[in-house]
């Protein structure tokens, strides 16, 4: 079975909070990881998920790429494009956002077009 991760849950695993919410989500995913299915996260909930630690939560900008990186790189999920996951390591420059838009571009092959200066230095970006 493939199951996909909403940003609803992912934001429970990383908070904890409600604590009954982060249980269920953990024994839910645990019984996925033993039955062998598969764990989608998408680079849209990546997205959403940090906007959500960041606004609603408060979370610094360090501590939400650095909980996210850990959930991504847990071995538990598939990240859809694979490349999501780079958008979190890097800084500077494009913002979070428009980084995650620009490697799903690259993940399809395509070039991004842009008015934004920033995101237009990525490479396999072009301002229009």
């Amino acid at each position: 079975m493939k199951l996909g991760l909403d940003t609803s849950v992912v934001v429970r695993l990383i908070t904890g909070q409600p604590v009954d919410h982060f249980a269920r989500a953990r024994q839910r995913l645990e019984a996925a990881a033993e039955a062998g299915d598969e764990i989608l996260l998408t680079d849209l909930v990546i997205g959403e998920s940090y906007f959500v630690l960041r606004a609603h939560y408060g979370l610094a900008d360090a501590d939400v790429r650095r909980a996210l990186s850990q959930v991504i790189r847990s071995g538990v999920f598939r990240v859809d494009p694979a490349e999501a996951s780079r958008a979190l390591d890097a800084t500077g420059g494009a913002w979070f956002a428009d980084r995650l838009i620009h490697l799903r571009y690259r993940a399809l092959g395509a070039t991004t077009l842009t008015f934004d200066r920033a995101q237009a230095r990525l490479e396999g970006a072009a301002e229009v």
